[in-house]
């Protein structure tokens, strides 16, 4: 039986660097976003980034699928949850959720697959053996359990 599947919570501040002129975020940024939470996921599962240079083995972002849901803007708060989402033999996805925890709209979701390489040569390898102990998950199941979205007057709400 899985046990608890590894979850981290972040939260960043969209800065000017993140906009474009109009004070919006461009896509660009919520990839940086994701990055710091997938950075923290990776610590969770037992790949810290200097024992990860040591070992030169790097998770390798293989797809990244994004739905952009609303905007943010210029000096918001933004709370980035993520999770191992599903595990196959060499590759795994990790789910992310953004969301303005102001008035607890969806502000994006993502889903990556990702693959373990050791470098310079670029061999892929297999997932850590003790990460069976999360099992084998459905990706978007499991990302439609853990979040309902109700239409409030035309916006996505995250209940």
């Amino acid at each position: 039986m899985p046990v608890n599947v590894p979850r981290i919570r972040t939260e960043v501040q969209v800065m000017f660097f993140d906009t474009d002129c109009g004070g919006v975020v461009s896509n660009i940024a919520y990839l940086r976003f994701i990055e710091i939470a997938r950075t923290r996921l990776a610590e969770e599962l037992g790949l810290a980034l200097v024992e990860m240079a040591e070992r030169r083995t790097y998770p390798v972002v293989v797809r990244t699928e994004i739905h952009y849901r609303r905007a943010a803007k210029l000096g918001d708060r933004l709370l980035i949850e993520a999770w191992l989402d599903r595990l196959e033999r060499v590759r795994f996805w990790c789910a992310f959720r953004i969301t303005r925890p102001e008035d607890n709209v969806l502000i994006a979701d993502c889903r990556q697959m990702l693959a373990l390489v050791e470098m310079p040569e670029g061999k892929l390898l297999r997932l850590p053996e003790h990460w069976e102990k999360y099992g084998r998950t459905d990706s978007m199941e499991s990302l439609k359990a853990e979040r309902r979205i109700e239409m409030v007057s035309g916006e996505e709400c995250i209940q």
